[in-house]
């Protein structure tokens, strides 16, 4: 697994890392790597995070780097899933190599099976804390 900075808000830090807790010792495989990351993470309040960040929740456009393949998801915790395309639960390789990262970033990720995973992310299109600071809003 590749090392580059990430920042997580304050508060997917908080729901992330008790979701993990909850897993306990029968957590999928691939969960001790997002735990590293959230370790590693530069962690800030909502209102700090910078446009272009993916966050809990944001729609983020990305390149697999090594297939060409291009894709469009929303990052959702793992209730959210609802069968729905478009969605990627933070539990999953991908959504666990895209949080934090910021648009041109790139991230190698080792997932289950012993592959990486190259993606490229491109833009991201919709972030909940940017829409919520357009409208003057906080949570």
């Amino acid at each position: 697994m590749q090392s580059v900075p990430i920042t997580v808000t304050e508060h997917d830090y908080e729901r992330i890392d008790a979701l993990l807790a909850q897993a306990g010792k029968q957590a999928p495989p691939g969960l001790a790597e997002l735990r590293r990351e959230l370790e590693r993470a530069e962690i800030v309040d909502e209102d700090a995070i910078p446009e272009g960040v993916v966050t809990m929740n944001s729609t983020v456009s990305f390149e697999n780097t090594e297939t060409g393949a291009r894709f469009e998801l929303t990052l959702v915790y793992p209730k959210d899933i609802d069968g729905s395309p478009g969605k990627v639960s933070i539990l999953a390789p991908v959504g666990s190599a895209l949080l934090g990262l910021s648009a041109g970033q790139a991230i190698e990720w080792q997932v289950p099976g012993g592959n990486n995973l190259k993606l490229h992310v491109l833009d991201v299109r919709d972030q909940p804390e940017a829409r919520m600071r357009y409208v003057g809003g906080k949570r």
